[in-house]
């Protein structure tokens, strides 16, 4: 096999783009697509000339593909992932894995029991700055980690949320910016300052006219003794992502795809307990980070490439789906806190927070007002 045969399941949205990338992957070929949508399947279908199934069983069975891209709503994650691994197909997902941190684990649990290439649609962890950060991280350079910060402040307008009966509901989506919008920036912030063991979070729905948040922010507490912030909304324009992260022996700042890096000359608890001087303090110099250049694919088409040389070749995977159960993990546990006004330690509690998740779709109200859409984001890559 020189090319993954590539199935889309989901290609209303995201998933038409990934669709028209594929072309762009020499060891990716689309070979079936699926929607529940009888007319954007057909579209979709007969513009890149491939069959289309209404359902993923179908296609799942049809032995066109080696892999399938998820690109549904996100409660479909799970199931359809664990049909496809019964059957040795390998998964590439979109973000976010699943709805509840309890169904991501039967995702990684079926991927390692089929022994079937399993990956998650991380494509921010592609981004040069972010591969750059990612290697200070691991080259030890900022030392001990002791303060944690994202803030990712977003926009969506009410118009956004209702092109879909599915959106901004606990029944249909499984809740709000946390498990839309925030996935990407929280993958990043975890990759690069790991998981924290305890939040006290807090969430509300501050300025649209949906049953789930609009706004999240979270006290996180570290195995260390680190201490950090978190918040991700919808509601602020101009719109900014930025993640610090403060060691012992240095800061990252990275804003918006631009990283900066301070390097502190020694160690600041060496040179608090050692120096005699009342006014001294340690110096620290920005360092000129040199960014891995861009190939000629972007973001999505890295990570989707990347996946497919990992079935073909083995390739180490770039976003490894059992790497999104740390996302999952801040997810769940901040709406767990907001909900139950007290701290949460990490990992989630899994039955804790499925009893939730259960109270939280009961109670889900029908959306009396909804303008269907089904239209790619603008800013895909």
């Amino acid at each position: 096999m020189d090319r993954v045969r590539m199935g889309v399941i989901g290609v209303g949205g995201m998933g038409s783009g990934h669709c028209n990338m594929m072309g762009k992957i020499p060891e990716v070929v689309l070979t079936a697509v699926c929607d529940v949508d009888a007319p954007t399947l057909q579209a979709v279908s007969e513009r890149h000339g491939v069959p289309g199934f209404d359902r993923h069983e179908a296609l799942l069975d049809s032995g066109l593909v080696d892999a399938v891209l998820i690109a549904t709503p996100h409660y479909f994650h799970a199931p359809i992932a664990l049909d496809a691994f019964r059957r040795g197909i390998h998964v590439l997902s979109e973000k976010p894995l699943a709805v509840t941190v309890s169904a991501a684990d039967q995702m990684v649990a079926a991927a390692r029991e089929s022994g079937r290439v399993f990956g998650v649609m991380f494509q921010m962890r592609a981004e040069p700055a972010s591969v750059a950060a990612r290697r200070i991280v691991e080259e030890g350079r900022l030392g001990e980690i002791y303060r944690t910060q994202l803030v990712m402040g977003w926009y969506r307008s009410q118009a956004y949320y209702d092109s879909g009966g599915w959106r901004a509901t606990w029944s249909g989506e499984g809740g709000g910016v946390l498990i839309n919008q925030a996935p990407h920036a929280l993958d990043l912030f975890t990759w690069l300052g790991g998981l924290p063991c305890r939040v006290t979070g807090q969430v509300r729905t501050r300025l649209h006219d949906i049953e789930v948040e609009d706004e999240a922010f979270a006290f996180l507490e570290y195995a260390n003794g680190a201490h950090g912030y978190l918040y991700v909304s919808t509601t602020e324009v101009p719109g900014v992502q930025r993640i610090e992260l403060c060691g012992d022996r240095g800061k990252l700042v990275l804003v918006d795809g631009q990283l900066a890096f301070h390097e502190v000359e020694g160690s600041i608890r060496a040179f608090t307990v050692e120096n005699t001087e009342m006014w001294a303090s340690p110096k620290a110099h920005a360092v000129d980070v040199a960014l891995p250049e861009r190939g000629e694919l972007r973001d999505h088409a890295v990570i989707t490439r990347n996946f497919a040389r990992a079935i073909l070749y083995g390739e180490p995977l770039i976003a490894p789906g059992e790497e999104g159960l740390r996302a999952m993990e801040l997810i769940n546990g901040i709406i767990l806190s907001g909900k139950t006004g007290e701290p949460v330690s990490l990992p989630v509690d899994r039955v804790a927070y499925d009893r939730l998740i259960a109270q939280l779709q009961a109670s889900s109200r029908g959306k009396t007002r909804v303008r269907e859409q089904r239209v790619t984001d603008p800013h895909y890559v």
